[in-house]
């Protein structure tokens, strides 16, 4: 029986275990992939305090060094549910394993959605991201595109605009749906360019970077070649909470509906990080989660 079970090893998962363990309590992480999350597709991280740089894979490598150290377990398999028995819980896998613990933390992130282009996950970090604030810094004074139209892909374009010599919004549909106020503010500024009714084709590469799109015309089916030194794909993030969803309630995009104390209807049951309803998810942010889920788990165990 482990004291603190916890599912997923990105940054507030292991955050989460580093807290649990520093508590006194035993700590499992489940990951079904790699340590570390969607940190470890940034090349640089430039943002979290007290470090300089680092690459994502640094950050992941260093915070599972450090769990270990504390003595946490790891598991490599991939969780299908939770089953509630009042004074403890049990996850099981899709490998068949049963893992009891006194308290859950579920912090099972999110999957940025993709264009599903061919190749298209080789380039991630080499010419395709998915936050401005991570790593805009490195496209300064070059060209950009940004795929997609809602809130989330105006304001990473608008982001971009301050920094990228141009910025180019591709947009599937005929109308961006992101805020007319928020459209307004970017596409006044000289840099930035709309291009709408524009389906994306191709990745086109130099080497092993990114080196520009192709993108079709929906309306005349013309096809044409647009240069840029980043693409940054924002066309939503998917939560998989779905197998949690008797444990904690979801709200209506799938993400866990709890607020910054990360309880849920369920005692015993935690969640941290982006799978969380939140309006920031950074890697602070994830951290800070891990550590707020991690010390209610103590306190829920101390109380039992």
């Amino acid at each position: 029986m482990h004291d603190i079970i916890v599912i997923g090893g990105g940054p507030a998962g292991m955050t989460a275990a580093l807290y649990a363990l520093r508590n006194g309590k035993s700590a499992l992480v489940i990951e079904k992939n790699g340590f570390g999350g969607q940190i470890t597709h940034s090349p640089k991280v430039e943002n979290y305090p007290g470090t300089m740089q680092m690459s994502g894979n640094e950050f992941a490598d260093r915070m599972l060094e450090q769990i270990l150290a504390q003595g946490a377990e790891i598991e490599l398999e991939t969780v299908t549910g939770v089953e509630d028995h009042g004074d403890h819980k049990t996850v099981l896998t899709e490998e068949g394993s049963r893992f009891d613990g006194r308290a859950v933390i579920i912090a099972t992130g999110v999957r940025h959605r993709m264009l599903g282009l061919p190749g298209e996950e080789e380039l991630v970090g080499e010419g395709i991201s998915f936050c401005a604030v991570c790593d805009g810094d490195f496209y300064t004074g070059k060209d950009v595109c940004v795929a997609g139209g809602g809130n989330s892909a105006l304001q990473e374009a608008l982001l971009l605009s301050d920094k990228c010599r141009s910025v180019t919004v591709v947009q599937d549909l005929a109308h961006c749906t992101g805020e007319e106020r928020l459209q307004e503010i970017l596409f006044s500024r000289p840099n930035v360019k709309l291009l709408t009714n524009r389906k994306i084709l191709e990745l086109l590469k130099d080497g092993a970077s990114l080196c520009g799109i192709r993108v079709e015309d929906t309306e005349t089916g013309e096809a044409a070649s647009l240069p840029c030194d980043g693409l940054f794909v924002a066309i939503g993030l998917i939560p998989e909470n779905g197998p949690f969803s008797g444990l904690a309630d979801l709200n209506p995009w799938g993400y866990f509906d709890s607020g910054e104390s990360c309880l849920t209807r369920t005692p015993g049951v935690f969640v941290a990080g982006d799978c969380r309803s939140k309006t920031v998810r950074q890697l602070t942010t994830a951290a800070a989660d891990g550590s707020a889920a991690a010390l209610a788990a103590c306190r829920y165990i101390n109380g039992q």
